[in-house]
């Protein structure tokens, strides 16, 4: 199965990951490259070949064919394909969870992981397969892929990381809280905020606010801001490469201070990281 749906995707597999199918990526690279930061969205990532690193504050998720990457939170990563490797994506939309969940019995608890590793069964494999292969059949697409992706979503819910995705799902989940917090501090990087008034915001004790963050994003809010403050500094660099500016802009007040977390985060400087 694997070997089918490596061909199907190294066949249409295109240099921007789009397909003519709404919501599904596939990809396909010739061999390791350097760890890019980016941010997770929220997605299934399944390898056909080859296999993925994903880095989460200090969490490692490893995966290789055979086995899928759940993303339920847009969270700041660091990633590389580790070889020459073959990727099937399925963007995760939470009106499709919460409609098929209005037929199912989710159990309710603490906030999962944001990212989850898990073997994937036959089962979602060939109904990966099913919609790879509607690629080739834009006559049947409008039809058969939102029911192929019920499919998939359902293999997930019912799955090995169901508590990660039925979360996704679920409107008034400690799962949703913690995303609006993610939401907020994505929007708003530059800003500094009290945690105690964005748990009050998701309607939290501080306490309960604090570990379903952690759990979730594998680093505390403050942490988490002060990445989201760097990768946008990194793109600010990319196009003006003033350091200084790149640095107040997204809300540091101490140029010093800007240099050694940057330098922390990504290895370099950004001075040498602008010029390279």
């Amino acid at each position: 199965m694997l070997d089918e749906l490596a061909a199907l995707i190294a066949r249409h597999a295109r240099p921007d990951g789009r397909t003519p199918i709404d919501g599904v990526l596939l990809s396909a690279v010739d061999g390791p490259g350097p760890p890019e930061t980016s941010t997770s969205g929220t997605v299934l990532a399944l390898i056909a070949r080859g296999g993925k690193r994903l880095v989460l504050g200090d969490r490692i998720f490893d995966y290789g064919a055979g086995q899928y990457l759940v993303a339920s939170v847009d969270l700041p990563v660091t990633g590389h394909f580790v070889g020459p490797s073959l990727g099937f994506g399925l963007e995760l939309r939470p009106s499709a969870i919460a409609s098929l969940l209005v037929e199912a019995d989710p159990p309710r608890g603490p906030a999962p992981s944001g990212i989850a590793v898990s073997d994937a069964s036959d089962d979602l494999i060939d109904a990966v397969i099913r919609m790879v292969r509607l690629i080739e059949r834009p006559r049947d697409r409008a039809i058969l892929a939102p029911m192929i992706e019920r499919e998939i979503l359902w293999r997930l819910i019912t799955g090995d990381q169901a508590a990660t995705v039925r979360e996704l799902g679920l409107a008034d989940s400690s799962l949703t809280r913690i995303s609006k917090a993610v939401a907020w501090i994505r929007t708003h990087y530059a800003r500094p905020f009290r945690v105690e008034d964005l748990a009050r915001e998701c309607g939290m004790s501080v306490s309960a606010f604090h570990r379903g963050f952690q759990a979730v994003t594998a680093v505390s809010p403050i942490q988490f801001q002060k990445r989201i403050r760097l990768q946008e500094a990194r793109l600010r660099l990319a196009s003006s490469g003033d350091v200084a500016q790149a640095g107040f802009a997204v809300g540091y007040e101490s140029a010093s201070q800007f240099s050694r977390d940057y330098r922390r985060q990504f290895g370099v400087p950004p001075s040498f990281d602008r010029v390279r």
